[in-house]
């Protein structure tokens, strides 16, 4: 693999761009639903996303190289595999020598917006690298200080001690407005994606349009905790469970995984309807997004792309989130790419990675990035694209995310089972065969043809499959008992309270 600091020459354009959108060259409007698992997402869920599949390109079998936001964003942006760009729990900075997606279309000329309502996504871990403005979501007025500590507060005691510890950490008055604004303006079950339309679609508006566009958004909302608004949720809780029975429901994956409390199948149930009626309330953004663009004369030279970053579990095989395992469940998700080279291009069923974005982003708007196109794992999935179709993809989780340490530190004693989780994994899926590895012994093979939910191990069986599939891991993603880069960086205290807040803890 080469690195983009290895190769590129200080102020060197990498592109074949030319100088203005006035001369055909099409934006990208990038949406990454965090947390989407693609078993959920459908025309009753998301009737907007399922319009913008017909009229463009559905992928049905598109996958994650992660289980969860930091290492699967940075896949998207660099083309490579976790093992490569070696951004995970325990190093969650990206290499600031790789480069990336929104380098390559500012280099090329474009305007570069984002806004991030994930805390990891952020200028902290390295992911605002050539955009021209990454504003964080979550905040009001945007600021370095992060007030959700008092958000958080359990009663008004706890929320006032919150907001003097905070207030003066910065600009007061900033953080005074972020406080008004989450206590008493934010809309009930947003978790932001509402707001960060609503700017991009000012943006949109005001924008003088002498250059295309690259737009990024991370939506949160079907992340835990599930909390859509009662409208939206109605439609998919069980008989006889209410939006306010189903919203006092605990969720809190890690002391679930600690077995500090359990779940009745049942509450499960109720939690997939929150989970899917969290689906509904942001396709219903997309909706608004996709309006703005065509008022803005934009929609038609916009490829807009939708995906997941990574699924969920919510009850199934005992998980509860996206951490300690490699199932489909977690790495099944939406893709869907809208205009363009992607029009009308009907339903697809070959095997996909997010990885495959950056090439197909850089070939659908005539950028050459060598850079990019170097470092890249990728492949276009353009419907003129010369690119083989993939007869594998394959999937990482490098360290446990949270450590099995901090687990212990936050429950004491936790469960046996536990332990099993402190390993590294990795996944590789061909059109028949599932097989998953650690490097402390374990395996598993799934015969998906008999077995697509991968609950039967065959892996004693098919010792043949085994041998191929192995061999297939180690030719793509190296040794398994090969080194990455592990060094930490550290977070802000906001970040830190966020991430908790978030079940990365």
């Amino acid at each position: 693999m080469t690195l983009a600091g290895d190769s590129a020459e200080d102020g060197e354009s990498h592109t074949t761009g030319r100088s203005s959108s006035d001369d055909g060259r099409r934006n990208v409007c990038l949406v990454v639903l965090d947390t989407a698992r693609s078993i959920d997402v459908d025309a009753e869920t998301m009737p907007t996303l399922s319009r913008l599949g017909e009229a463009g390109t559905r992928f049905e079998r598109a996958f994650a190289t992660a289980p969860w936001t930091v290492p699967s964003h940075a896949s998207l942006f660099t083309g490579t595999y976790p093992s490569e760009h070696g951004t995970h729990g325990a190093s969650p900075a990206l290499d600031d020598r790789l480069r990336t997606l929104p380098e390559a279309f500012a280099d090329a000329g474009y305007e570069t917006v984002g806004v991030s309502n994930n805390t990891w996504i952020t200028d902290e871990f390295g992911f605002d690298r050539g955009f021209g403005h990454l504003r964080r979501g979550w905040q009001y007025r945007q600021s370095d200080t992060d007030m959700g500590t008092v958000v958080r507060g359990e009663c008004l005691t706890e929320k006032l001690q919150a907001a003097r510890e905070r207030l003066f950490d910065g600009n007061p008055l900033v953080n005074l407005a972020n406080v008004v604004y989450s206590e008493f303006v934010q809309p009930t079950g947003d978790d932001g994606a509402a707001r960060s339309v609503d700017w991009i679609c000012e943006w949109l508006q005001n924008r003088d349009g002498s250059r295309p566009f690259f737009c990024f958004l991370n939506c949160i909302e079907p992340h835990v905790v599930y909390d859509p608004p009662r409208e939206y949720a109605a439609a998919f809780l069980p008989a006889g469970v209410d939006h306010e029975t189903a919203r006092s429901i605990r969720q809190d994956p890690r002391a679930f995984d600690c077995g500090e409390y359990d779940l009745s199948e049942a509450e499960f149930e109720a939690l997939r309807g929150l989970y899917r009626g969290s689906l509904a309330y942001v396709d219903e953004q997309l909706a608004t997004l996709r309006e703005t663009l065509d008022a803005a004369g934009e929609l038609e030279r916009t490829v807009f792309v939708i995906c997941g970053d990574h699924g969920e579990h919510v009850g199934e095989r005992g998980f509860f989130g996206h951490q300690y395992n490699l199932y489909d469940t977690v790495l099944s998700v939406p893709l869907v790419i809208h205009g363009g080279p992607f029009a009308n291009g009907g339903r697809r069923d070959e095997l996909v990675q997010l990885l495959d974005l950056p090439e197909t982003l850089l070939d659908a708007t005539g950028i050459r990035d060598d850079p990019l196109r170097d470092q890249s794992q990728g492949r276009s999935l353009g419907l003129d694209s010369t690119a083989a179709p993939r007869e594998a993809v394959f999937a990482e989780y490098v360290t446990p995310q949270p450590s099995i340490d901090r687990l212990e530190a936050r429950f004491g004693d936790v469960p046996d089972r536990i332990y099993d989780f402190d390993r590294r994994l990795r996944a590789v899926r061909t059109e028949r065969y599932k097989y998953v590895e650690g490097d402390d012994g374990f395996r598993r093979l799934h015969d998906l043809r008999r077995d697509p939910n991968e609950a039967r191990d065959v892996a004693d069986a098919k010792p043949s499959a085994v041998a191929a599939l192995r061999e297939r891991l180690d030719a793509r993603l190296g040794p398994l008992d090969a080194p990455v880069r592990s060094d930490a960086v550290a977070m802000t205290e906001g970040t830190k309270q966020r991430l908790a807040d978030l079940g990365y803890r």
